[in-house]
């Protein structure tokens, strides 16, 4: 008789970890930063012939070199954080929001509409007004892919993707159209004066950053410590377990992206009113995007968004910087660097939350 081959084991076996201590992820991570400069640096010295150092050195003077690149690097942390806060619950519910960029660009496009057709209010009634148009145009645009995904199981990733592109299209011809009204728009360059917020510090941005900064807390009370939280997460762990549990996924669903595209919405209208003054449909270098890293490499903490802002705007200035200091070296270079360690950072996430279990580890376990 035949012998019946026994199925030879796999030699390594990946393990879900249980819990990972806070400490040890911290450190998992770091030695994935500091791996990850190693490996720039020998790629950065076989290229260009630049000395790492000077790269990391103006990497830094990028963002802190002046008071004003300090300025700059808080302006442009403002709205990508914005955007990080609003992409959180939506990922946390595991609904594939792609269209942050799409909402941003209808929140900014509702608030420079009613900054055009109400010019004559107040400052005082004029920015609520545009606030509230921009939160409203945001959670609209946002709630159309999620009453599709929950009454009929369309794909959300798809769906939100590309209701950016009909966006940008709405901007652009709107900009097209109003480049005209000087009265209200000086050919769309700058919004009307009691449209913008007011100065801080001899800064406009500073009042836009407070108000995210306020986001960023109530944003992590209402996930963390609200009923409407609990239910997101359950929701995103299973909608079959959800059920179960008496959870009306469909209305948490669109309630939810209600709530994501709102906050994309109001970061529209706090670019057009307090950062760019204007509507553009490339405002914010495409942030609606990068805030996707954002958002998954804090876990959706909306503290921990704090760090990986800045982490992506540091990198944008880095790029910029680096072009200007040597021949050899292009902001392309700064682009490397930063994805080795977006790559990096990225990878270590597997080791925080998975273990390489070897066969004679395994057979070793087992008996």
């Amino acid at each position: 008789m035949a012998q019946t081959k026994t199925a030879k084991e796999p030699f390594v076996h990946v393990i879900r970890k249980e819990d990972t201590p806070m400490l040890k992820k911290w450190l998992i991570r770091i030695f994935a930063v500091v791996a990850a400069l190693i490996v720039t640096g020998v790629l950065v010295f076989a290229v260009t012939g630049i000395n790492p150092f000077k790269i990391y050195s103006s990497m830094i003077t990028g963002s802190f070199g002046t008071p004003r690149r300090i300025r700059n690097t808080i302006k442009l942390m403002t709205p990508l954080l914005c955007l990080g806060i609003g992409l959180a619950p939506a990922f946390k519910m595991k609904f594939w929001n792609i269209g942050a960029q799409g909402q941003m660009l209808v929140g900014a496009l509702a608030a420079s509409f009613v900054a055009l057709t109400f010019r004559h209010l107040p400052g005082g009634l004029l920015i609520p007004l545009m606030g509230l148009a921009g939160l409203l145009a945001g959670a609209i645009w946002g709630v159309i892919p999620a009453i599709f995904r929950a009454f009929w199981n369309t794909n959300e990733t798809l769906f939100t993707l590309m209701m950016n592109y009909i966006a940008t299209f709405a901007v652009m011809y709107s900009v097209d159209k109003w480049k005209g009204e000087s009265s209200g728009f000086a050919s769309f360059k700058q919004i009307a004066k009691n449209a913008v917020m007011p100065a801080v510090l001899n800064e406009n941005f500073y009042i836009c950053t407070a108000i995210v900064l306020l986001l960023v807390c109530l944003m992590y009370i209402y996930m963390k410590r609200t009923k409407h939280g609990y239910e997101i997460a359950v929701v995103g762990e299973s909608e079959k377990t959800a059920v179960y549990a008496g959870i009306n996924v469909k209305a948490v669903m669109i309630r939810t992206i209600l709530l994501s595209g709102a906050v994309c919405g109001l970061c529209g209208f706090l670019t057009v009113s307090g950062i760019d003054f204007t509507l553009s449909s490339t405002m914010n270098n495409g942030f609606g995007f990068t805030a996707i890293v954002v958002a998954w490499l804090a876990k959706f903490n909306p503290f921990t968004m704090i760090g990986t802002s800045f982490m992506m705007v540091f990198f944008q200035n880095a790029a910029s910087e680096i072009s200007s200091m040597n021949a050899n070296a292009t902001e392309y270079l700064s682009y490397v660097i930063s994805g080795i360690i977006l790559f990096f950072l990225i990878g270590s996430e597997f080791f925080i939350n998975y273990r390489l279990v070897f066969r004679k580890n395994h057979e070793k376990e087992g008996k």
